[in-house]
This record gives C-alpha cells, sequence and structure tokens, in this order.
C-alpha cells in the first residue's frame, strides 16, 4: 500500500512564493500568516500564534483593530484614491491638521505623505538640500532608514543592504550612535561627558566635513535595526547644539519609535528635543501604507511641483491613521508605557537568570535583549539569538531580531500583561533549552 504523506499548507504556500517572490526578502521563519486578531495571528495550517513582532512594529493597535477596520471599510465604499498630488480631498486635510498638531514644540508642521518609512526619509533629505542649499548628511553607524538609494546612503546597518548597489549618495558620512553598553570609545556614561556626540565637533568637522556644507544630522530617537539601542537621555540634546551652532537640521526618524510606541507619540520626546524635521511611518495607520515627513510652516517652503507622490495620503490609509491616533491618545499610549514598564521588568529577571543576556534596553513597548557568549568580553552571540528566534516560533511566539545578535519586543500597543507573561512563558522554555546547548 503506498505511503500518504500531507503536505501542510504553510508549506504549500511556501514552495509557490519560491518561486514567484523576490529572493531579496528576509524571511526568518515559514510563518503564512492568514489573519489576525490583536496580538495572535494564525497561519494557513490553523495554527495559533502569539505576535510579538506586530508586522514589524506595524500593527500598532493590533491586528485588525474593529475601530480601524471599520474606518476603512466606509472609506472604501467612499473613496479609495483620488491623488493627494493633483486633488484635494478630506481625510488627507484632516489627517494633517492632526499631525500639524502633534508636531513637537512651539510651530505647528506641515506634512508630507509618502508611502513608507523610506520614502518619508527620503522627502525630508530633499527637503534639507533644498532649504540649506548644502550636500551633505551625517548619520549613524548602525542606523537604518530604509532601502531607496537615498535613504540607503544613510543607512549603516548591514554590509548586504548595500553591496552591489554602488555608488550610493555621496558625501554622506557616519558617526557612532550612543550605544553604552558597547562604547567604541571605551568610557562610562556620565563620566564619558558624551564622547560620542563631542566627536562629531572635535574630530568629523575638524578633520575631514565641513560643518558649513552639512544639510541634516539624520539620527533614529532609539535605534531600531541596529539592536534597539536607547541613548542617553543628554545625548540628543548634545547633538541638536552642534547642529544649531552650524546652521545644520536635525531630522529625526521616528518611523519604528514614533506614534506611540514608546509611551509617548514621538520617542523623541523622551529627549526634551524639537527636531527641525521628524519623519514617521509603520505604526501610523496599523497597517495600512502610510509614510509622513512633518517639519515647521517655516521650513516646508518648497514650492508647487517640487516633490510629490500619486498614491502617498491615500484615502483610505488616511482614515486607517485617524482610527489609530484616536486609539492611542485615548488609551494605547498610555498601555505601552504601563505595560513596557512591566515588559521590562520581566525581561530584566531573565537576564538575571541567564549569563548568555548581557543587556536588556528599551522605552515603552520597544525592548531590546542582546545576546553575548561572555559578560566580560561581550563577544556577540548572533547563532544562538537565531535559534531563540527560531524556536519561539515553533513553539508559537513570533518574534525578530535586530541587529547582529539582539532580540526585539514590538508587540502591539494593546498588549496585557498576562499576553506578556504568555510569551515570556514560551521565550523562558525556549531561554532553557538554549542554555543546555552552551
Amino acid at each position: 500500500m503506498a505511503k500518504i504523506t500531507t503536505v501542510s499548507k504553510s508549506k504549500s504556500w511556501v514552495d509557490r512564493d519560491s518561486k514567484v517572490i523576490s529572493p531579496s526578502y528576509t524571511r526568518s521563519y515559514p510563518a503564512v500568516i492568514v489573519r489576525g486578531k490583536g496580538v495572535k495571528v494564525w497561519d494557513a495550517d490553523g495554527k495559533e500564534y502569539l505576535d510579538f513582532s506586530a508586522g514589524i512594529a506595524v500593527t500598532s493597535t493590533g491586528h485588525c483593530h474593529p475601530q480601524v477596520v471599520r474606518a476603512i471599510q466606509k472609506q472604501t465604499g467612499e473613496l479609495i484614491h483620488m491623488s493627494g498630488t493633483d486633488f484635494y480631498y478630506p481625510s488627507q486635510i484632516v489627517l494633517a491638521e492632526k499631525l500639524s498638531g502633534l508636531f513637537p514644540g512651539k510651530e505647528k508642521a506641515k506634512v508630507f505623505f509618502g508611502n513608507s518609512g523610506a520614502e518619508a526619509n527620503e522627502a525630508g533629505m530633499k527637503l534639507a538640500r533644498f532649504k540649506t542649499r548644502r550636500p551633505r548628511f551625517i548619520s549613524f553607524m548602525g542606523s537604518f532608514h530604509g532601502r531607496t538609494f537615498g535613504a540607503l546612503s544613510l543607512t549603516n546597518s548591514r554590509a548586504v543592504q548595500r553591496n552591489g548597489f554602488g555608488p550610493l549618495l555621496p558625501q554622506v558620512s557616519h558617526i557612532h550612535y550612543a550605544n553604552c553598553y558597547r562604547c567604541p570609545f571605551n568610557l562610562k556614561h556620565p563620566s564619558c561627558d558624551l564622547a560620542c556626540a563631542n566627536y562629531l565637533e572635535d574630530e568629523l568637522f575638524r578633520t575631514t566635513v565641513p560643518a558649513e556644507e552639512v544639510a541634516a544630522i539624520v539620527v533614529e530617537a532609539i535605534q531600531g535595526e541596529g539592536g534597539y539601542v536607547v541613548p542617553p537621555v543628554e545625548w540628543l540634546g548634545r547633538i541638536h547644539k552642534i547642529a544649531k551652532k552650524y546652521g545644520i537640521l536635525l531630522m529625526v526618524d521616528e518611523v519604528q519609535s514614533g506614534m506611540g510606541r514608546t509611551g509617548k507619540m514621538f520617542a523623541v520626546e523622551h529627549f526634551r528635543v524639537t527636531p527641525d524635521i521628524i519623519t514617521a511611518a509603520k505604526g501610523i495607520a496599523s497597517g495600512m501604507p502610510l509614510g509622513v515627513m512633518l517639519a515647521p510652516k517655516s521650513l516646508m517652503t518648497w514650492p508647487s511641483g517640487a516633490h510629490a507622490s500619486t498614491f502617498g495620503g491615500n484615502p483610505v490609509s488616511c482614515e486607517a491613521a485617524l482610527a489609530t491616533i484616536k486609539l492611542l491618545e485615548e488609551s494605547l499610549m498610555k498601555n505601552a508605557e504601563t505595560q513596557g514598564r512591566y515588559l521590562m521588568t520581566q525581561l530584566k529577571k531573565l537576564q538575571q537568570e541567564y549569563e548568555f543576556i548581557g543587556d536588556v534596553r528599551g522605552l515603552g513597548l520597544m525592548a531590546g535583549m542582546e545576546f553575548i557568549t561572555d559578560r566580560q568580553t561581550k563577544k556577540r552571540a548572533a547563532k544562538l539569538r537565531d535559534f531563540v528566534v527560531n524556536e519561539c516560533y515553533k513553539a508559537g511566539l513570533l518574534i525578530l531580531g535586530c541587529g547582529p545578535n539582539s532580540l526585539r519586543f514590538c508587540p502591539a500597543l494593546t498588549v496585557t500583561s498576562e499576553e506578556i507573561d504568555q510569551g515570556l512563558d514560551i521565550l523562558r522554555q525556549v531561554l532553557k533549552k538554549a542554555a543546555k546547548k552552551q
């Protein structure tokens, strides 16, 4: 009698995918997701997962939040597209009014709408050059700002993202981000006097980059793909002070850290800095494609035709964003702050238990855990991190890596302490298994 083998629906989809989808995508494990609700998702075979990735920090209000779904459904029955580049429609204007008021600082912002974080960053770069008439940019090691040519030129996360695509945008310089766990100057905070920030003026401007040629310093308020690295609270202020001294614009990338994830609408608010430009995307519309670049009215004065986007500010995405922001302001930012503190407390307990957890850091529901082989040398344990990611997937927890050897925790801002406990119970079992392999 012939042996009957059953091929899972998920495997079938993965096989089909391999024949038609670009191999450049970075899938960590074969999760074929067909349905989601809140912080849970289900794959093609009906298996349930707890999702601590939120579609890479995108589904900020959870999967298919009913208020967001209703806003999307209502708008799709009225107007799906008209292009804000050439026409007016209320949803785009209302969202711009809302975002303008959310911009930190005394002066309200004007808004440029795009489709993604990369597109928002490209717009910010163009505005910076247009306003300053300067050619250069400064970014940071470990940064990620997108994969289009301008954004990729700022990016300094992984060599594979750049390999084969040169030459990139010229006159982009990278300096060290404030990663106190791995200080490149072998100093300790606060006695270091922020040497990594002072390097900008003391070394880079003195030896290599004329400050008067720099249009903008582009920085993540919290470094995302680089490892969920949180700088000292005064570091960004020091960078801003140096920028202002030389007439350089400060552009803060809030694509991953913004829209309530850290307990404030924008993470930069934790650092008491008012940037010249803010870019946001990911969590802004609970999964609908939308990117925004915000700048004060006095700065965003470029003329008609200088920059535009056919799909940017799509009516459906705008309505999803309005529903999202309403939820953030009503309860979810506060929940991110509360549950973020709880998550951090629990992660630090795990750090005390396992020697291979070198560092735990974060703000709100943007937390990172770094794996090492030895606490003295801090040698990166990339393979161990990858093992944990994959074993968590097998056990029903969707989580992703960031940086060379870190885990990121970025669940929906609706997450409860009970759901955090469920996720960490799975993680704890996986860490026990990992410890036995050491």
